[in-house]
Order: structure tokens, then sequence, then C-alpha cells
């Protein structure tokens, strides 16, 4: 089976309750409360559309699925963290440690993706055990993944567990680089809670803030690893990587061109240099997304759950 790195199907949730989530405010040092007295969901909302409709002008399908009111989830527009598409016909399903977080998986997605959308869906890895057991793993923010050279790099923090990380790679044919990765929040020191604010993989690059490895040995067995895979390294600073620059995404048009999908804020943070090495790559498409990146703390990466799914074909007579 060939494996590919970027597709040009994705799923997006529509925002009903957004607001700051008290919960994932504990270790999302990302999060703002401005102490505005504003209408967060409406905002949002707004910055959504602009997203989708972004999406949609470069030729990307994108499935639009609304966010229910009750039960109330702050943080469904960010999808990736409770599924993942695969192109083995699987679909996999996390872990998460806001309790709040975990009413975001709905098997109507399941539904609406195979029967509406004719995607081949044969089965499910459902890995949500690992929250009895104090463990988690929150998708594709938690774990950065080579689909093309089956590579899987987890920055370890309490959302993201090695031994969660190590199951993951066992059932989906991945090999684990683990490693820590710290941002300087008020002059102190934490883990950066998820892998995708502080690098992506596309096809031919990685943009990845190499500086917020702190341990010498795991930052070059990232570097290593990215190298020997083929990959062209972006290196971010720390300052890039909170105003979410490594919150970025490829994804394929469907003329099969690609573009390289972040926030106004992001490319805003980009040195001309960065973003010529980029644009070497795909086409940079931006908006602005400061709402949601102020109050969830993620960017536009974390809004997308990209479907690799295998289309079924319509059999004809």
């Amino acid at each position: 089976m060939t494996h590919s790195q970027t597709t040009d199907c994705v799923l997006m949730i529509r925002p009903a309750s957004f607001r700051m989530n008290q919960e994932t405010a504990v270790d999302n040092h990302f999060q703002q409360d401005s102490g505005l007295d504003v209408d967060a969901n409406e905002l949002a909302q707004k910055e959504f559309e602009s997203l989708v409709l972004a999406l949609q002008d470069h030729g990307v399908q994108v499935i639009v699925v609304n966010d229910t009111v009750e039960p109330e989830t702050p943080d469904a527009l960010f999808p990736n963290n409770w599924i993942s598409f695969h192109s083995n016909k699987i679909v996999c399903l996390y872990p998460m440690l806001a309790e709040n977080r975990r009413m975001e998986r709905r098997d109507d997605v399941f539904k609406t993706i195979k029967d509406e959308f004719n995607f081949a869906l044969e089965g499910v890895f459902d890995f949500t055990e690992f929250e009895e057991h104090g463990k988690f793993l929150e998708g594709t923010g938690s774990m950065v993944l080579d689909r093309k050279n089956r590579m899987c790099y987890a920055a370890l923090s309490g959302r993201t567990d090695e031994k969660a990380v190590a199951h993951f790679c066992a059932e989906m044919g991945y090999s684990p680089i683990l490693f820590k990765a710290y941002h300087r929040v008020n002059g102190q020191q934490h883990l950066i809670y998820h892998t995708n604010v502080m690098m992506s993989i596309g096809n031919g690059f990685a943009v990845v803030c190499t500086e917020s490895i702190a341990d010498s040995e795991e930052r070059e067995s990232v570097i290593s690893s990215l190298k020997e895979s083929g990959l062209e390294l972006i290196d971010l600073s720390l300052d890039q990587i909170d105003n979410f620059a490594g919150n970025i995404l490829e994804l394929r048009t469907g003329s099969g061109d690609a573009i390289i999908v972040m926030s106004a804020r992001a490319r805003e943070s980009l040195t001309t240099k960065q973003a010529k090495q980029l644009e070497a790559f795909g086409k940079l498409v931006y908006v602005d997304l400061q709402t949601i990146e102020n109050y969830g703390g993620g960017s536009a990466r974390c809004m997308i759950a990209e479907i690799f799914l295998p289309r079924i074909q319509n059999e004809t007579n």
C-alpha cells in the first residue's frame, strides 16, 4: 500500500458553544483570557467560515459537521484530537485529558463520512480505554505523523503518554520518535501541550522548533530522523511557535496542487526566507483566526481532520 502525506478532503466541525475551556487551560498555555466582554462563539464561527471558504476556494473538499449545543463542547472545532482517518480504511479514536472534551466524540460523524460521502470505512481502533488508566493521546495534536515514511513524532506531556504512543504505532505501523518540548510562559519553562504546535510535516519539508527540545540527544534524534526521511528542515523560533507558526498543514487541491494552510498570525511571524522555503512546496493560504487562537489555544491545523480513507468506487453496469 502506498501512503500519501496529503489529502484533498477534510473534516471540520462548526462550533456551537466556543469559549475558553478552563479544563484545558490548565496545561495549554497558548490559551489567553482577554477579559473582554465578547461573544467568542460568534467571532469563532466567522473565523471558522473564513477558513472553510479559503480551503474550498482552493479546491479542497470540506465536510462540515455542526457541533451540537448539548452537551456543551467548547473545543469541538478541534476534531483532530479525537479522531483520525487512515488509508487502510481505519478510523482511530483517542483518549483525551479534559473530561468535557470526551463528549466531542460522535458516532454520527462516522455515518456521515461513510454514507453521505462514500468513503470506505472498515474498522475502528479505539484507544479511549487509556482514559481509565489516566493516560492520554490526543490524536494528531499529540502526534505529528509522517505518513509517507511511517514515522510518528510525539512530544511527551500530560496529554501524550509514551505507552499510548507505542500502542498506536504498533497497531498502525509507525516508528515512534519521542521527546519533550518546552516553551517559556511568564519566565517559567513548561512542557508544550501538543506536538503539532511546534512541528509540522509535509511533502518534502518539516517545520520544527528544535530550540524547544531541551535534551540534546532527543533534539539530534528528531533532526536526524527528519533528514534521513529526505525532508528539508525549516527551523522555527520559540516566539514563532507562540504565534502558531508550527501549527500548519499541507493539503492537496482537487487538481493535485499543494497548499500550506496556516493562520494570518502564523504567516506574519515567518521570516522572508522561511516563507520562500515553504512556498517552494506549496501556496501559502492563511486567514485570521485570532479569537480561536486566543481563547482555544489552537490554530489552523487543529481545526482540520484529514480524511485519507479511500473512496468507494461506484459500480457501473
